[in-house]
């Protein structure tokens, strides 16, 4: 068996490391002519360091991680916890592995650290047409060639041209957001009373994430709000401390000390891409965000694409031939993900009232949450972080729709 994967973000990086471990031949073809460290900080959730623990690169990756000890959601104004849940070592007895905030590149870092030089990987590859002949699926290169599988994995992210051309041509749903995003250095974060923590301060029309990366080296914040008229996509594209000042202006001076103590920041417009019915044609199949593109309220879409990397390459094994292991994957994963989406969808709202009756009663629900909890998790994150990738791969049919819905 050979999977051809294009595109070399997380979901393609994981996927080629769980084929390896599984025995399985591949060959990913990245049109980038190296990996740089796009974007900045990313969450890691039980579920996803679970799964990156059966990769092996937790091992490699956690020297360079930020252990929360809670995450707190804040009063934009006031600075004041509107309601505090835990992680650290609360996290970490519940689910038996960690909640770990980490920079992206260093992720990737690790990931290729753990492939090592491979040739199966090819940089400087630009597919522009796939197609299938009987059961072997291909991919054609600028220059001509036809790289051919068994099966033909896209994992070429938010924009996904395979999407387009072989599943449902659909516009992007613009979110009507943008997400503004610097990195603050450590000591300047610890000046204006920043913890180890996770947070999310709500405001107006507006919120902000934040937490401390690149082992503790950097905090990681990630504005959003209206969006300024820029509809990129783009993770490099350029903004202004000045201009993001001026979309916080009234906000607590904690949050405005981070940003005038930032690098100039970039900013990127938020979309959201509709779920599919399907995620297999013929023996093509989508992984990652071209198959479930997610808003970044619950943080999840990288912990979703390293599920979905280990649930393939697990069914490509453990299924009895090809056909069913594609059609397994998708029934395992797609409940999980759309519940996913949805949540996420949700949250924008929640986030991001303007109302002031609206606000005050969603802060009195926070309240009440917290005396209703105490120091446990909301029932929402019990079940996103005990999620087991290799369970779920590993059970009947009829099991799998109970552990997607549960």
């Amino acid at each position: 068996m050979r999977v051809v994967i294009v595109g070399g973000g997380v979901a393609g990086l994981a996927l080629a490391l769980a084929l390896r471990s599984q025995g399985l031949d591949y060959v990913l073809l990245e049109q980038a002519a190296e990996f740089k460290p796009v974007g900045a900080g990313i969450q890691l959730s039980p579920n996803a360091t679970r799964t990156l623990d059966y990769l092996g690169i937790l091992r490699r990756l956690a020297p360079r991680t930020v252990q929360p000890r809670c995450h707190r959601f804040v009063d934009w104004e006031t600075g004041r916890p509107l309601l505090t849940t835990p992680l650290g070592d609360a996290a970490l007895e519940a689910f038996g592995q960690p909640y770990l905030h980490a920079h992206r590149a260093d992720l990737l870092r690790a990931i290729l650290d753990e492939i090592g030089e491979d040739p199966r990987i090819r940089m400087s590859v630009r597919v522009v047409e796939t197609g299938q002949n009987g059961d072997q699926p291909w991919a054609k290169i600028e220059d001509g060639e036809i790289v051919q599988g068994d099966i033909l994995v896209a994992a070429d992210g938010v924009k996904s041209a395979i999407r387009e051309e072989l599943f449902e041509p659909e516009p992007p749903q613009f979110s009507g957001c943008m997400a503004w995003r610097g990195l603050t250095p450590a000591s300047t974060a610890r000046r204006l009373g920043f913890e180890k923590d996770s947070y999310i301060w709500m405001g107006p029309n507006r919120s902000m994430v934040i937490y401390y990366v690149s082992g503790g080296d950097l905090l990681n914040w990630i504005g959003i709000g209206p969006s300024d008229g820029d509809t990129r996509e783009s993770w490099t594209a350029q903004g202004t401390t000045e201009a993001a000042l001026n979309e916080y202006e009234g906000w607590h001076p904690m949050i405005r000390g981070l940003i005038k103590g930032s690098e100039p920041p970039h900013k990127w417009a938020l979309f959201d891409r509709k779920s599919l019915d399907n995620w297999v044609r013929g023996r093509t199949v989508l992984i990652g965000d071209s198959a479930h593109a997610m808003l970044p309220y619950h943080a999840q879409g990288a912990a979703q694409s390293i599920e979905d990397a280990w649930v393939l390459a697990r069914r490509l094994v453990l299924a009895p031939n090809i056909d069913d292991a594609l059609r397994t994957y998708q029934m395992i994963r797609k409940m999980r993900t759309d519940k996913v989406q949805e949540a996420s969808r949700a949250a924008q709202n929640l986030f991001h009232m303007s109302d002031e009756q609206q606000i005050q009663r969603r802060n009195q629900r926070f309240t009440s949450m917290q005396t209703s909890i105490g120091d446990g998790f909301p029932p929402g994150q019990e079940w996103l972080f005990a999620y087991d990738a290799e369970n779920a791969a590993s059970q009947s049919d009829n099991d799998w729709q109970r552990l997607a819905w549960r």
